[in-house]
């Protein structure tokens, strides 16, 4: 298993290279999600675990039902529509939850690990888990999509939680 960065980690403002053919990403990709898994969480991006590459996994399915996970190698958001406020929280920011607005509906494509190409929409959890892990790999975290005062009082909270988190 990995370990997830947390805030303020430099390497969560990294911006992910694609994922080439020829790398062996399937590895990747089982780690990332049993790492996921026992967080627990529902997504995960690759540079959250340090890792530089445009790779996510996600798996909205309660944690009662099967395991049903997506895993995206270089995923796009190739376009949005309407928004939706929702309740947020991120692995790399264990303990705070805000409200973030979002696109309502999105559609993306990627590659699976056999790099076929998968194409889709998605509404609800599953278009906001992609949002947010997509983000990840662009450097953008949660808090940068809230308002000023919102974000001022998010970190704060968290520094109150986790004063003894070091930056690495």
């Amino acid at each position: 298993m990995f370990e997830i960065l947390k805030y303020p980690s430099k390497k969560l403002r990294e911006k992910a290279k694609e994922v080439k053919k020829n790398e062996d990403v399937r590895k990747i990709a089982e780690e990332m999600l049993k790492t996921m898994y026992s967080a627990p969480g529902i997504g995960l991006a690759a540079t959250q675990v340090g890792i530089p590459l445009r790779i996510i996994v996600i798996d909205i399915t309660p944690p009662e039902q099967k395991k049903n996970p997506l895993v995206l190698l270089n995923p796009v958001i190739l376009k949005t529509e309407g928004t939706t406020k929702f309740e947020e929280g991120c692995l790399s920011f264990p303990g705070v939850f805000e409200e973030v607005e979002r696109a309502s509906k999105v559609w993306f494509s990627g590659y699976d690990l056999n790099w076929e190409e998968v194409y889709g929409t998605a509404e609800g959890l599953l278009a906001r888990a992609l949002q947010h892990e997509i983000d990840h790999l662009d450097g953008i975290l949660f808090i940068d999509r809230l308002p000023p005062l919102q974000k001022k009082l998010a970190l704060k909270k968290y520094k109150e939680l986790h004063s003894s988190i070091q930056t690495r």
